[in-house]
């Protein structure tokens, strides 16, 4: 959705035949024209101290942009800020490059090369987790960020969730390690074991909006003489929910119920600039816009009436219907005047979050609210045949404050999902893949049991105190996935996916 394909082809179709076109790809021509996540090669290094404190943090990633720079450069920027983890580390250096090759061209997807680096960060935690001698769990909340610490860029953060996400895991995680000992001593019991169960666990951050750039949002909201309340807005639901979302918020922030509401948008001819629906931003910004514009709209009414904001507001047919305390006003609508988009009542709101770039040291405030998670994956993996099957995964976000509380629930299940092909089976190979027999993606038969918990840490920033998910659920789940086949096997993969060959080698490397 942030990178061309079809759209320029068809612009000249429009062109040559001065007709409405449309184009729609076979499946290999989809696998060929199309972007992919960047492939990354990665080093790092991790230190911690007597008592288990992370002290220095060394990263350096190259990441694959193809023939075209495409959202490279915007994948090298985001990386470095994310690849520490949601975790105090004092002593840090992160270099990243987004690198040319004649492969196919990479681009925008889910995560933005965080999911990649927080892989290769969460594997190294487990493994200087036990070189400390202390529960890979523990170790984690020992060193996650708190309101107040300092984020490698310098920037002080506040409503910072991630230790409540991993406390909320804890009881599960006890649970699990019993569940996956007692099977796997029956397993031993028995001769060769054929499967070994094991517990991974991985955490997030996410931070909301474009990496240090400005990303503004503008809602509209009128009322017309006959009594209607339109909101414009031209946030793109793409599926995750943002037509709910954006229009519960304004709702509450007017105080009128969520059905008075017409929704009209996105259309560049009726709504303002509400920017990409991408890097987790719509909730939040638009939200954030949303908020302050039901909130001035409902001002402007108050005005015309002596009552206070307790007042409670009722949309009628040509007037509008205030109470409070017994006292009651009438605001006829047929009496204002109509301004140029036709409303007798309006108010529009920008939001653009309060961020800096970052300076030459990687130091700045590139995002003004961050999402948190963990996930905890149990998983059985066949010693023989080096397949792994996903039992369960447990899931802990911080959402600021769960607007909707269904809907981040969908998208916690659409995260885990992709990031369990990520982790386990989606490899596209260039010049071979070229359809759904090649590239294999989870069907229902691959997907575990996912419970889901919502952490609300309320951001101030944030509308009502909501943060971004959308990106956020995908990142720890590959991870925590990783190092649940170490657990239950003793293979370190540093190559996803992890076909069954690849789980095999490394079990051997292991022996």
């Amino acid at each position: 959705k942030l990178d061309l394909s079809v759209q320029p082809l068809l612009g000249l179709a429009v062109l040559e035949t001065g007709r409405p076109c449309r184009m729609v790809y076979t499946r290999t021509e989809s696998m060929r024209a199309s972007t992919k996540r960047h492939p990354a090669a990665m080093e790092a290094t991790i230190g911690a101290d007597h008592t288990g404190k992370v002290t220095a943090m060394t990263f350096q990633g190259d990441f694959n942009t193809g023939a075209y720079a495409s959202w490279g450069p915007t994948v090298a920027s985001r990386v470095p800020v994310h690849a520490s983890g949601p975790y105090r580390t004092p002593n840090y250096r992160a270099t990243t490059r987004a690198i040319h090759t004649n492969g196919p061209t990479a681009g925008a997807f889910r995560g933005f090369g965080v999911p990649q680096a927080t892989i290769c960060q969460e594997m190294l935690y487990d493994r200087l987790a036990e070189e400390c001698g202390l529960d890979r769990l523990d170790f984690r909340r020992l060193n996650a960020l708190c309101d107040g610490d300092a984020t490698p860029s310098g920037q002080v953060l506040q409503a910072v969730g991630i230790v409540e996400c991993l406390d909320a895991l804890l009881p599960h995680w006890d649970r699990a390690l019993a569940e996956a000992a007692a099977h796997n001593d029956d397993e031993q019991r028995g001769g060769d074991p054929v499967t070994r169960r094991g517990v991974g666990v991985a955490s997030c951050w996410y931070g909301c909006g474009n990496t240090g750039l400005p990303n503004p949002s503008t809602i509209r909201i009128g009322i017309t003489r006959e009594g209607a309340l339109r909101l414009h807005q031209g946030a793109t639901d793409i599926g995750q929910g943002s037509n709910t979302v954006v229009t519960q918020i304004a709702a509450d922030a007017l105080g009128v119920a969520i059905e008075a509401f017409e929704l009209i948008g996105p259309d560049t001819a009726l709504t303002p600039d509400c920017g990409k629906t991408s890097a987790s931003r719509q909730t939040f910004i638009t939200g954030k816009a949303a908020e302050r514009a039901g909130s001035a709209l409902r001002a402007a009414i108050l005005r015309r009436t002596n009552l206070t904001e307790r007042a409670t507001i009722d949309l009628r047919e040509g007037s509008l219907i205030l109470e409070e305390g017994g006292e009651r006003r009438v605001i006829d609508l047929f009496d204002l005047a109509p301004d140029d988009h036709g409303y007798v009542l309006a108010a529009e709101e920008t939001y653009d979050p309060p961020t800096t770039a970052l300076d030459a040291d990687g130091q700045g405030t590139p995002y003004a609210v961050y999402g948190y998670g963990a996930q905890m994956a149990e998983v059985e993996v066949d010693m023989a045949l080096g397949t792994t099957r996903v039992l369960c995964i447990t899931a802990a976000h911080d959402v600021g404050r769960a607007i909707n509380p269904l809907l981040a629930e969908g998208q916690i299940e659409g995260g885990i999902a992709q990031g369990l092909g990520f982790a386990l089976m989606e490899e596209y190979v260039p010049g071979r893949t070229e359809n759904l027999h090649d590239y294999l993606i989870p069907t229902i038969g691959d997907m575990p049991e996912i419970r889901s918990i919502l952490i609300e840490k309320a951001d101030p920033e944030g509308p009502m105190g909501a943060k971004g998910l959308g990106e956020h659920v995908l990142i720890p789940t590959a991870p925590a996935i990783l190092n649940a086949i170490r657990h239950a096997s003793g293979a370190t993969i540093t190559q996803v996916p992890a076909l069954p060959h690849r789980v095999l080698a490394a079990i051997r490397e292991q022996r």
